[in-house]
């Protein structure tokens, strides 16, 4: 699996730790991370990750910046795109199983070490479950085409 990385200036710290993290998994990081704690805006780095998962050239993305939420918010505007802001491991692993995510925004401020590992290898080691959630990520997905996801009645 290809994970695309990116951050902000508040996310450095982070993104040095989930650089390794990705790599003792076996994976390979597609690294689009700011190289130093300079100023950067978010909205940037969350566009040019998204991208990369949406162009397939990776399968998913973490985002950091200060809170996450910023990053959350900037790369759900990107089609195709289910960016899920993670504070703990089960709601990684749910976002995962139930919400097929593709993206996950992380706080550098204030997740710590030990969280930041099991938030990011419940995220990369979960697998969409699909079932009645294949139903719900398509209805998603009819409302990013500006459609009723109501209409949607199927799982299939």
């Amino acid at each position: 699996m290809k994970v695309a990385i990116a951050n902000d200036h508040r996310g450095h710290k982070a993104i040095e730790e989930i650089r390794a993290i990705i790599s003792q998994l076996g994976f390979t990081c597609v690294d689009l991370s700011t190289q130093n704690e300079q100023a950067t805006d978010y909205p940037d780095s969350a566009f040019i990750a998204a991208k990369a998962v949406t162009d397939k050239e990776a399968d998913r993305a973490i985002l950091v910046c200060g809170t996450g939420i910023g990053m959350c918010i900037a790369a759900n505007k990107v089609k195709g795109i289910r960016a899920a802001l993670c504070y703990d491991e089960l709601a990684a692993g749910l976002s995962r199983q139930h919400n097929d995510a593709n993206v996950l925004c992380l706080s550098g401020d204030l997740i710590g070490s030990t969280m930041l590992r099991k938030i990011v290898e419940a995220f990369l080691t979960t697998d969409f479950i699909n079932g009645r959630h294949l139903r719900r990520v398509k209805k998603i997905q009819a409302i990013e085409e500006g459609n009723d996801p109501r209409q949607i009645t199927s799982d299939q």
